[in-house]
Parts: structure tokens; C-alpha cells; sequence
């Protein structure tokens, strides 16, 4: 009888958030692997995620967004996913069962600051919709799927990391 898959921690939030930088970070910590769902939907696919925009529309890549996160074996896993990933129901079921779900809640502000490329960034959003209107729409699905909030203001990636292994250990 072979041991019990090791429990996974799986990163959500807005795009800028950090989930890539902190999930790397993350996984060296708890002797984790790490994967990157926005890198496999670009392997799967063969282009970046704008060109799959370009070509479709956010729905089609939400569409394999939820297909790729549906096939991941995330167990022993620091999963970075997309920022939205929370669309849908079924992937954040089938996330869920590997491990805590950590929101990575960082204000609007800050976010913008990081973000120069927001037309370009490959986000899958409406046309029309403004940064704004994604991070508020977005920012109610995180908190709805989130097990842990960790507040990542203007923290270092090492602070954040400390944050939420000791938030995973109960400890906040």
C-alpha cells in the first residue's frame, strides 16, 4: 500500500498578486513541488495566454483554464493559478481536495503598481472591464474560496511565506 498523496497548498489572487514569485518561494520552504497553471494552459497551448485572447476571447481561455486545473494532479503541489481560476466551480472543487486554498489579497493600489501591461497581460476579462471592476468582481470569489487570507500589502515574498505557513499551521 503506497502512502498517502502529500497535502498541496494552492495560491490564489489577482494577477500581480505574486502567486508565481511566492509560490516558488513557498514550496522550497515545505519541500513541495511547484506548479504554475497559467505555464501549462501556455504549454498545452502552445502560445502565450494574450494570443489565446487574441485569437478567441477570455471565455474560451477560462474554458481551458478550467480543463487544464480539472486534469492537474496537484497533490504535493504549491499551486500558483490564474487569476481566474475562480470562475469555476469544478476546478476549485478539484483544487480544494489537494490542500488549503490561500488568497493572496493585495489592495487595488498595489496592484496597480505592478501591473503596467494590463491589455496586453493575457488577464481573461470582458473587454469593456475596467482593472476595477475585475478586482472587485474577482476579490468576492477569492475570499468565498479561500481557507486562509494572508494580507500581502507591501510585504517582502520571504514575509509572505512566513504568513501563510504559519496561518496553514493555525497559528493566525
Amino acid at each position: 500500500m503506497s502512502p498517502p498523496a502529500a497535502p498541496s497548498v494552492i495560491l490564489i489572487g489577482m494577477p500581480g498578486a505574486g502567486k508565481s514569485t511566492i509560490g516558488v518561494l513557498l514550496a522550497k520552504e515545505l519541500g513541495l513541488g511547484f506548479v504554475d497553471t497559467d505555464l501549462l494552459i501556455q504549454i498545452r497551448e502552445g502560445v502565450t495566454l494574450q494570443q489565446i485572447l487574441d485569437r478567441s476571447d477570455y471565455l474560451n481561455l477560462r474554458h481551458i483554464e478550467e480543463e487544464v486545473l480539472l486534469e492537474l494532479d496537484c497533490h504535493g503541489l504549491v499551486v500558483a493559478t490564474g487569476g481566474s481560476a475562480v470562475y469555476s466551480e469544478a476546478s476549485m472543487e478539484h483544487l480544494r481536495g489537494c490542500g488549503p486554498i490561500v488568497y493572496l489579497d493585495v489592495p487595488v493600489d498595489v496592484l496597480r503598481r505592478r501591473i503596467h501591461d494590463y491589455d496586453r497581460r493575457g488577464i481573461a476579462r470582458r473587454p469593456d472591464q475596467s482593472f476595477a471592476d475585475l478586482f472587485a468582481e474577482r476579490t468576492a470569489l477569492y475570499r468565498r474560496h479561500a481557507d486562509v487570507t494572508v494580507t500581502c500589502t507591501d510585504h517582502l515574498p520571504g514575509a509572505v511565506v512566513d504568513d501563510i505557513v504559519r496561518a496553514l499551521a493555525g497559528g493566525r
